[in-house]
């Protein structure tokens, strides 16, 4: 597959300008006319004012965390750390996709800084799974992000459970879902590390590591300071815990329940972003929530391009696809969760039905 070049920089590559697009492709002349209208320049006042309110709230929730002191209100304080903490991730997203700046070392910092020190992610982990995954979204055995886990999410991952755990969790996962969702904070941070310790060569390896140990001793620090080993214990559950669904019901909404292109099956560029991906309506509110990808079918079909563009472009987007006749998905946000749920519930209606009958 090509549509990913390859870079030994940090942020994703995907760039809008993919070298099986030849110049008469429909997605080529819809890039045009995204390029035409200017979506594509860096938006630097706005990003300016984003960042500056998000490091803001940042170090407004850590004030509150040593004026609050060794109390069980800290657990509120956690909560609003983990909302934060998610905001913050956003911009390390934008970042390592090349949306805020021009030049490319001054992204890398951004997704460094929001990353690795102020969220304890490894940008480069982050960077090398979301290349793959917007390279070949709810592609199987190509997506990551749809590869076999806990949650099964295509036909032949359900033909694999085989282990009465692994079928329990298939035959309730659309219930277990966000309960589940509640350890995301966790496995994320145990991702990171195991995969800079996997990967010694990659770039900023040593920036990464030391930005994330700074990380790890001031977040520890601070709370062992000023909570009980038990509060602190408390806290760090529901930070984690907050922080885990709010990035999960972030990103479940974009492709769960949409399209699974089999893994030998061939989509052009424009087709394989659209059909796989679905949009949230709603207004700033949304946009801010979810950080800008409740407009997922813009941002894989330009994913460099800046966050407060994507609402402009949808316009342009949604009217290329209908003319062309591809179908643009939009819903609600609990339409979108009942859509991925729905799905989910789906898989796992064969081993329900089985159960029923007593043949297994």
């Amino acid at each position: 597959d090509t549509s990913t070049k390859t870079a030994d920089a940090i942020g994703p590559v995907v760039d809008g300008t993919e070298p099986g697009c030849d110049r008469g492709s429909a997605y080529a002349v819809l890039s045009r006319q995204i390029r035409a209208a200017q979506l594509l320049q860096r938006r630097r006042g706005s990003y300016a004012a984003r960042i500056t309110v998000t490091g803001l709230a940042l170090a407004a929730t850590w004030s509150a965390v040593l004026l609050v002191g060794d109390s069980w209100y800290q657990l509120i304080v956690a909560g609003v750390l983990g909302v934060v903490f998610t905001q913050v991730a956003f911009l390390g997203h934008d970042g390592g996709h090349q949306q805020v700046a021009s030049r490319r070392l001054s992204n890398d910092t951004i997704g460094l800084v929001a990353g690795n020190l102020l969220t304890g992610l490894s940008i480069g982990w982050w960077v090398d799974k979301h290349n793959r995954h917007h390279a070949n979204p709810n592609k199987e055995n190509h997506d990551p992000d749809i590869g076999d886990g806990v949650l099964t999410f295509t036909t032949n991952q359900v033909a694999s459970r085989t282990g009465p755990l692994g079928k329990l969790i298939l035959r309730h996962q659309a219930f277990l879902f966000f309960p589940l969702l509640t350890l995301e904070g966790l496995h994320l941070h145990i991702a990171s590390v195991r995969w800079l310790a996997g990967n010694r060569a990659k770039p900023h390896r040593a920036v990464e590591l030391g930005f994330m140990g700074l990380h790890a001793a001031a977040y520890f620090g601070i709370l062992l300071t000023v909570l009980s080993p038990v509060t602190a214990l408390s806290f760090v559950a529901v930070h984690q815990a907050v922080f885990g669904l709010y990035m999960g019901c972030s990103f479940a909404p974009n492709h769960k329940g949409m399209r699974i292109v089999a893994a030998e099956e061939k989509l052009d560029f424009l087709q394989r972003q659209v059909l796989t991906s679905r949009n949230v309506r709603g207004g700033w509110l949304t946009d801010t929530v979810l950080g800008g990808l409740n407009y997922q079918i813009e941002h894989h079909l330009f994913p460099n391009m800046p966050r407060p563009s994507l609402r402009k472009a949808q316009r342009l987007v949604q009217q290329y696809c209908v003319e062309h006749e591809i179908a643009y998905t939009e819903t609600s946000l609990i339409g979108s969760y009942a859509m991925a749920l729905g799905h989910l519930h789906q898989l796992g209606s064969p081993l329900r039905a089985a159960v029923a009958t007593g043949s297994s």
